[in-house]
């Protein structure tokens, strides 16, 4: 069978899609990102990826955040939406806002990890390749690098957007020392860091509790949010055990051990107030993320189109009145 054309819905900006300003810059981000981490490789079929990044452009998503070693297996995400790029994609390409990360295991041997020049430059040459892309909108730091001298790292990231090959840098998981300086190196050197990502969410407050969220808005960053769902949990998929479909089953990143019974009873509560609320957990989780004027974006990964469909509609309500957000501290942090 032959594929349809694709052509992108004429309403796509009239969707609901909120857009964000990230930092002190000219982007605007969709306030839903999608993340091509565990649902994009080369174990999941091209015609439900195609469906998904179709549906999610289609509402208004134009940022598509990816890594080096996206999968599984590494590289097979950015393969993937390499295709898709290729074949669909390609028109509207001055609309999208594509991402992609090195720094974590990649290939064989010391240049295939962490943060060195060789490292990063070889690696963003890769995935321009893979992805069918002259460029990307923003290349990140997936990670700090102990042992690379903090300036080799963060100068090539400068010399990268020099070069043509990204419009902007980011960085991510920094802890706050090394991304101070980070922020300030980057703005003497007339690149100044458009994003910082780190993962938070509800059972995950480090941006708050490191002072990351404050850093990145004193600095003119702007800060997106990834595992807003905490790999899951934050869902109605395991309130009664553990579906045969899951990411603990299918035994991922995500353990069986995370789900404690005291986690247990923490979903099972959150998950009344959400219905309360008129959400569902997923819904609520994002909402409470979305809710900080602070945070730009939060990064979704989606298995199906029904279920990136569910997330979306946590932009209906973004608003929490004060009993709200203490009975969810008090869930959360008890």
């Amino acid at each position: 069978m032959i594929d349809e054309v694709y052509a992108a819905a004429p309403s796509r900006y009239e969707s609901g899609m909120e857009y964000r300003r990230a930092g002190k810059s000219g982007i605007l981000l969709p306030a839903v990102s999608l993340g091509l981490w565990h649902n994009f490789g080369d174990v999941d079929t091209l015609s439900l990826s195609r469906k998904k990044l179709h549906y999610a452009f289609d509402h208004g998503i134009t940022h598509i955040d990816l890594a080096n070693n996206y999968g599984p297996s590494y590289g097979s995400a950015e393969e993937t939406f390499g295709q898709v790029m290729r074949k669909s994609l390609a028109p509207y390409r001055d609309e999208l806002f594509i991402s992609t990360k090195a720094g974590h295991d990649m290939w064989p041997g010391p240049y295939g990890t962490w943060c060195s020049r060789k490292s990063l430059m070889a690696s963003l040459d890769q995935s321009l390749k893979r992805m069918c892309l002259d460029y990307v909108d923003i290349f990140y730091c997936h990670r700090h690098d102990p042992q690379t001298p903090l300036d080799e790292t963060l100068q090539a990231l400068v010399d990268i957007v020099r070069s043509g090959k990204a419009l902007y840098v980011g960085i991510s998981k920094f802890p706050p020392e090394a991304a101070a300086y980070a922020y300030q190196y980057l703005r003497a050197h007339d690149t100044p860091c458009l994003l910082y990502q780190g993962r938070y969410n509800l059972f995950n407050r480090e941006p708050e509790e490191q002072g990351i969220l404050r850093q990145a808005a004193e600095q003119g960053s702007g800060f997106i949010a990834f595992s807003p769902l905490a790999q899951g949990l934050l869902t109605d998929r395991y309130l009664n055990g553990i579906p045969d479909d899951s990411r603990i089953a299918r035994g991922g990143f995500l353990k069986k051990e995370s789900l404690t019974e005291a986690a247990l009873q923490k979903i099972r509560r959150l998950n009344a107030l959400a219905q309360r609320r008129g959400q569902t957990l997923a819904e609520m989780a994002l909402a409470w993320l979305l809710k900080d004027a602070a945070v730009t974006s939060v990064i979704v990964g989606a298995s199906s189109v029904e279920q990136l469909a569910d997330n979306l509609k946590a932009l209906r309500s973004t608003a929490f009145d004060a009993e709200e957000l203490q009975e969810i501290d008090t869930i959360c942090k008890g």
